[in-house]
């Protein structure tokens, strides 16, 4: 049983990192228009090298190969983006605001647990 829930946890945890960078390409231009409105400097490229970190990631957590370096890499895509482009306490609108808290606290608990996965 534990064999199971180990595999689909990883299925889990490393699939939400693989749709999301699948995402970063599929939806590449309105992420970078984002991103720019964000002031992230050549946001196109951001978003492309950000996808395809998060590729690796959940990718590396799914196949269970290579998965100090794909949890680094979710470690490299997760500080940077949290702290740049999910900063709450600059946004004056309340239902934005209270958009990019969500985010910004979700990405602090996948960071935690990339983290605690990093210990282990």
């Amino acid at each position: 049983m534990e064999t199971i829930l180990l595999w689909l946890g990883r299925i889990l945890f490393g699939g939400y990192f693989l749709f999301n960078g699948y995402n970063h390409f599929a939806n590449l231009n309105g992420m970078a228009g984002y991103a720019q409105a964000k002031g992230i400097p050549a946001a196109k490229a951001a978003v492309g090298f950000s996808g395809l970190l998060l590729l690796v990631g959940g990718l590396s957590l799914i196949t269970n190969i290579e998965t100090t370096v794909g949890l680094l890499a979710l470690v490299a895509f997760l500080v940077p983006v949290t702290f740049t482009m999910h900063t709450f306490w600059k946004v004056q609108d309340p239902m934005a605001k209270m958009g990019e808290q969500i985010n910004f606290t979700k990405n602090l608990a996948l960071l935690g647990a990339v983290i605690i996965l990093l210990v282990r």
